[in-house]
């Protein structure tokens, strides 16, 4: 059950509180009815519910309903008097009563006439507790009369004077409404000059001859009956200057003609009201209308003022044309004077309206019902204002209170009745009637005098569901007289509930401010009083809060696009959960576009209208709440419209526009484009652009050229479609303004000009027959220009030039109007031709073995016959004493050298080489002749590395060297240098070895080593000018003697024959294994040689680097140099045939191993030469088939 929330009553005085019984809800039985149960079991006096107007105006045609409603317990009886006696409707035939009730029905339909029952009646209800009686109801039938008969004379007056229609309606039963028509039943038109009056009559200021009529018709409705009444036409003609000027030709004499002047202007007058003031009554809480018409011509018009004060504004209106000045809801701060002023040209006048208002009774506190235990005290008041002040007058039951019975519980002070321990007999109803000669007011009030013991009205065992967090209402309602007092538990056992924790009401209602969790539980309300005791329970639940943990977000998307909107909820899940989407405070629309799901709102094909406030509603039957977000929906423009050209001139032309809508998003500018009808139709060019603020903008035009305009709207998400062309424009054709551009003299030939230029378009062109004159002259001659016009080209070509001579040139643009600006004056030159001379003295200076320098004489700028464009150098290899006869087989190189530079640099030359050269001259044409060839030596160079390094023959104490000399000596080999020291097993360094050997060795055997020993070795080649690049290579001795006998007497045992068989099947036996081995490689698993070695890892075979393809430990940054102590690196990115104890000569005859998916080396296993002892273990001992079983094992 949904908890409804009382209003907290406020807690009266201890000298009151025995006004209230019944949480107030009696206090006014038409404001809070009694709940149905109780009702059937209490008394209540008489209450009129339902009584006609006092002012009841009927229709005579048909019966007259008299309403008189009241109720009561027990249910009142009815009776009525008629003006001041006793209305006995049973002696009526014509006159019942409805049955419950004190409505009376007079059929009058059937037979009677209503003016019989014209009258004052007045109805009283009543029971054992009293009577209440009704106002005086003051009956009246409707009258709508005729108008009397009466013959209206035609009007005739002349042109510009006043007039007024009187209308004088009959008087009818209520007033009729005034209207004026013609025969046809329109009205007739009214204006400043024409209107009707507040009192119906017709005003004309001045009369005009289109005024003539002879159906001028003032009709009256009477409202009550539905019947119009009409008076008879009212002819008016109005006589003109001429059909004047005819008349009194005829009739007068000439004294008489020249003195009966037409009508002239002339100042305002008043036609109502009259005088310079007049006196207006008005009641309170009416309308207050104040009329002024004036006469004048012209046409008078008029103001209104209040004299020291100001007019309300909220309740001032004006009517009729400013006549009629209507202040709604007047009251006594209205009195005063207002000042009507009718001006015209010719003056002005006034008239005051003295306005005093009056008012009717009118209620400041109306007495009230009053429910009383015995006992108790009490008190009926009835105050009322009015001018001039009422009297105020009480009724006991429908009797003046002066000759009712007297009850020493109540005493009368004047608009008050004071109410001390009464008793059951003092329950009555009492009439207050406050009373002036504007009118009067009539209310009734009980006095209930109970005795009744406690009674709780709150259903039994309610269920209270609330929110947490929120405050909670338990309700208990209640009656009792005397007044109960209330009290509330908690649980069984529960003490009394205090004021500091909970709120008491009045009412009987318990508030807990802050419910929570722990407010869960059974309440219980208590009520007592003298006469008794009851209690009643109820239940209380806290339900969680729904929330909303996602909000939807603002969002700002373009039209046609999807948007989508989230509104996560958590809910107390006891309660039924209803998620609602609303845009603008509204249902979404009906479409297919909208998709609710779950928690999203999603908005396909966003258009215009879509945009708004998003609201996520979410109910439960305890609270709601609800989040909003905003859709803008954002588009470029829309294409402006209404293009308009003005201020056309010459040059110039003013385009405005109207912008198209922006779509939810600003204007920043608009770009205008322009279209040449004439030169270039169809193709629309940049004109300008304005501010997006701006809807004008002032165009600069060239001549001759047919405008047409269009502007494009820009906003932040692009531009709009262009506008519809504007009107097109034509301009007057002109001469140029400029001439052509690019203007250029260059010959193709050694004796031509050909003078180029970049023609007008037609845009440029200003007129038509555009036309160029081209001029030319040598530079540096005594020549006239030469000139000649040709069409609208870009070329002219001059023949018969010397060759390469400089030329003035300019080319000015004209048309049929004339002649372009002075045009600038450009210099070019006729053809060239090839160079005749060579450069002379060239130089060679041989700054090192791979960079000589050139030096040579420029050539003279007559011989070079064109534009110098540099200088080029033709330089080869050649041998010595075969210059000539070998060149056509010499491949060249070439160096251009820009400009007029005399020297420049030869590099990447060959040491030790012999080069020849020769120079050039180049111009626009080409190449001249070359010079005389140049011969040159490079000196030594370092050479290369040694082109390999190989060591064979190893012995116990020797080793042997070979190698090839550099590939690139770059000089004369002097000697070789070696470099060698020995490495431990623990990759420490020994002393390094210096070794100078001739150059002419291409072989080294080195004595005296140590057995079984590692050695590196560095090598490189030298000339006179140093030393070359170096060459590295490891290698290791053999094993001592003692060991090589014991691999002689293995080899022995190898040739028996049973064990030549073994080492067969144990052959056979690894190739299945290395097959094996092989096809798991391949489907990616480890075989035990990949096992082993990720057991047993020799820290000399290590897998290659993924990142730079070498060996473990070894690197390749030291190649070059000794090794520091410790180091293993070989000499470069592949492993040497003795890089370490497991290189891959050993077991690959110097070919590089392979290496498997997972980086171990495979090429071990299968080697051919002896393998070395690992390092760290100093042995010999030669291969054999078991060691190669045991590396499997």
């Amino acid at each position: 059950m949904q908890l409804k929330i009382m209003p907290k009553k406020k807690r009266l005085p201890a000298g009151r509180v025995a006004l209230i019984l019944f949480l107030c809800q009696m206090i006014s039985a038409l404001e809070v009815p009694l709940d149905p149960k109780l009702l059937e079991d209490l008394v209540q006096p008489p209450t009129i519910t339902q009584q006609s107007p006092k002012d009841y105006i009927i229709d005579p045609r048909e019966n007259i309903v008299i309403q008189c409603e009241a109720k009561g317990k027990p249910p009142p009886s009815f009776s009525w008097t008629r003006n001041g006696t006793h209305f006995d409707i049973d002696k009526d035939p014509l006159v019942t009563m409805k049955p419950g009730s004190g409505t009376l029905t007079i059929n009058i339909m059937s037979e009677g006439k209503a003016e019989t029952y014209e009258g004052v009646y007045q109805c009283t209800a009543r029971n054992e507790r009293g009577a209440a009686i009704s106002n005086n109801i003051v009956v009246r039938p409707s009258r709508s009369p005729l108008w009397t008969k009466e013959k209206l004379e035609p009007i005739t007056l002349r042109n510009g004077q006043s007039l007024v229609l009187p209308c004088r309606p009959p008087l009818g039963l209520p007033p009729p409404i005034i209207f004026w028509m013609d025969n046809s039943f329109q009205r007739l038109p009214q204006s400043e000059r024409v209107s009707q009056g507040l009192n119906g009559d017709l005003y004309f200021s001045n009369v005009l001859p289109e005024d003539t009529r002879e159906d001028y018709i003032c009709y009256a409705r009477f409202n009550h009956t539905q019947t119009i009444q009409q008076k008879q036409p009212i002819s008016v003609k109005v006589i003109s200057v001429d059909e004047l000027n005819d008349t009194i030709a005829a009739n007068l004499s000439d004294t008489e003609f020249y003195s009966a002047k037409p009508n002239r202007e002339r100042p305002p007058t008043f036609l109502t009201p009259e005088g310079n003031t007049s006196n207006k009554e008005e009641l309170r809480g009416n309308v207050l209308s104040l009329e002024c018409i004036a006469e004048g011509l012209p046409t008078p018009v008029i103001y209104w003022i209040k004299e020291d004060g100001t007019l309300p504004t909220n309740r001032t209106f004006y009517r009729n044309f400013k006549k009629t000045l209507q202040i709604i809801q007047v009251s006594e701060a209205d009195s005063g004077n207002y000042q009507c002023i009718a001006k015209n040209a010719l003056g002005a006048i006034h008239h005051t309206i003295s306005v005093t208002v009056k008012a009717a009774p009118y209620w400041i506190l109306a007495p009230q019902n009053l429910v009383l235990s015995p006992g108790e005290d009490g008190s009926l008041i009835c105050r009322a204002n009015g001018n001039p002040k009422p009297r105020i007058s009480w009724l006991l039951n429908g009797v003046p209170i002066e000759i009712a019975p007297d009850d020493p519980s109540r005493k009368i002070d004047g608009d008050t009745i004071i109410f001390s321990n009464v008793q059951e007999r003092s329950s009555a109803v009492y009439q207050c009637n406050a009373s002036n000669e504007y009118g009067y007011l009539l209310a009734n009030a009980f006095v209930n005098v109970l005795a009744e013991p406690p009674r709780i009205l709150t259903s039994a065992n309610t269920l209270y569901q609330v929110i947490a967090n929120r405050p909670a209402l338990l309700d208990c309602a209640f009656f009792g007289s005397p007044l109960p007092t209330i009290e509330w538990f908690k649980g069984a056992k529960g003490s009394a509930l205090r004021d500091d924790i909970y709120v008491l009401h009045e009412n009987g209602t318990l508030e807990i401010p802050v419910a929570q969790k722990d407010s869960t539980g059974t309440y219980t309300c208590v009520a007592r009083n003298k006469l008794g005791m009851a209690k009643n329970e109820v239940h209380l639940e806290i339900k969680d809060p729904t929330r909303i943990i996602k909000q939807p977000e603002y969002a700002v998307v373009q039209r046609g696009s999807t948007v989508s909107f989230e509104c996560k909820v958590k809910h107390d899940h006891t309660l039924t959960l209803t998620i609602t989407w609303l845009k603008d405070n509204g249902e979404l629309p009906s479409d297919g576009r909208f998709t609710v799901d779950k928690d999203h709102l999603e908005v396909a094909d966003v258009r215009d209208s879509d945009g708004g406030a998003y609201t996520c509603v979410a109910n439960t039957t305890l609270d709601m709440v609800s989040a909003s977000a905003v859709l803008s929906v954002v588009d470029v423009p829309n294409p402006p419209f209404d293009l308009e050209l003005t201020d056309q001139l010459d040059k110039s032309v003013q385009l405005s526009w109207t912008p198209g809508d922006d779509n939810n998003s600003p204007i920043t500018k608009f770009i205008i484009e322009y279209e040449d009808a004439m030169h270039e139709a169809g193709l629309w060019h940049h004109q300008t652009e304005v501010s997006g603020t701006q809807t004008t903008a002032q165009l600069k035009l060239s001549p001759y050229v047919n405008y047409s305009f269009r502007v494009m709207a820009v906003n932040s998400l692009g531009r709009s479609l262009p506008s519809e062309p504007s009107e097109q424009y034509l301009t007057k054709a002109a001469e140029p303004d400029t001439n052509p551009t690019a203007v250029e003299g260059l010959g193709s030939e050694p004796d031509n000009l050909v003078i180029t230029w970049k023609p007008l378009n037609g845009f440029e062109s200003n007129g038509p027959g555009l036309q160029y004159k081209v001029s030319w002259r040598q530079k540096d001659g005594d020549d006239e220009w030469a000139s000649v016009v040709v069409a609208n080209v870009s070329k002219y070509i001059v023949s018969g030039t010397p060759t390469f001579v400089p030329y003035l040139i300019k080319v000015q643009a004209l048309n049929d109007v004339g002649f372009a600006p002075e045009p600038a004056v450009v210099m070019g030159h006729s053809g060239e031709d090839l160079p005749m001379v060579a450069p002379g003295n060239v130089r060679v200076n041989v700054v090192n073995s791979t960079l000589a320098e050139v030096h040579w004489d420029p050539v003279p700028l007559k011989s070079i016959r064109g534009h110098l464009q540099g200088y080029r150098i033709y330089y080869w290899k050649a041998q010595e004493g075969s210059l000539k006869r070998n060149r056509r087989h010499i491949e060249k190189k070439i160096l251009t050298f820009q400009g007029s530079k005399t020297h420049g640099m030869l590099p990447g030359l060959e040491p030790f080489s012999h080069y020849a050269l020769n120079v050039r001259v180049v111009n626009g044409k080409g190449e001249g002749p070359a010079s005389p060839d140049r011969v040159f030596n490079t000196p030594e160079g370092v050479p290369s590395a040694p082109s390999s390094l190989k060591i064979v023959n190893p012995t116990l104490d020797s080793l042997t060297l070979e190698w090839d000399p550099p590939s690139r000596p770059n000089g004369i080999l002097t000697e070789y240098t070696l470099k060698y020291q020995p490495i431990n097993s623990t990759h420490e360094l020994g002393p390094l070895v210096d070794l100078k050997i001739p150059a002419n060795k291409t072989r080294w055997t080195l004595k005296n080593l140590n057995f079984s020993t590692r050695y590196k070795f560095y090598f490189y080649a030298q000339t006179a000018a140093g030393s070359g690049s170096q060459i590295t290579e490891e290698a290791v001795t053999t094993v001592d003697e003692g060991k090589l006998a014991m691999a002689s007497r293995q080899v022995d045992i190898a040739t028996q024959g049973w064990f030549i068989g073994l080492m067969c099947a144990v052959a056979l036996l690894i190739l299945i294994l290395l097959i094996v081995c092989f096809i798991r490689r391949n489907k990616g698993g480890k075989y035990p040689v990949k096992e082993k070695e990720d057991a047993h890892a020799d820290p000399e075979i290590q897998p290659m680097k993924e990142d730079d393809g070498t060996f473990g430990e070894y690197s390749d940054a030291e190649d070059h140099k000794p090794l520091k102590k410790g180091s293993r690196t070989p000499s470069d990115r592949t492993v040497k045939k003795e890089d370490s104890d497991d290189s891959l000569v050993d077991y690959g005859e110097g070919v590089n191993g392979q290496f498997n998916e997972d980086g171990s080396f495979i090429g071990q296993y299968s080697g051919k030469k002896e393998k070395e002892p690992a390092e760290g273990n100093e042995s010999s001992e030669a291969p054999s088939p078991v060691n190669a079983m045991n590396s499997f094992v």
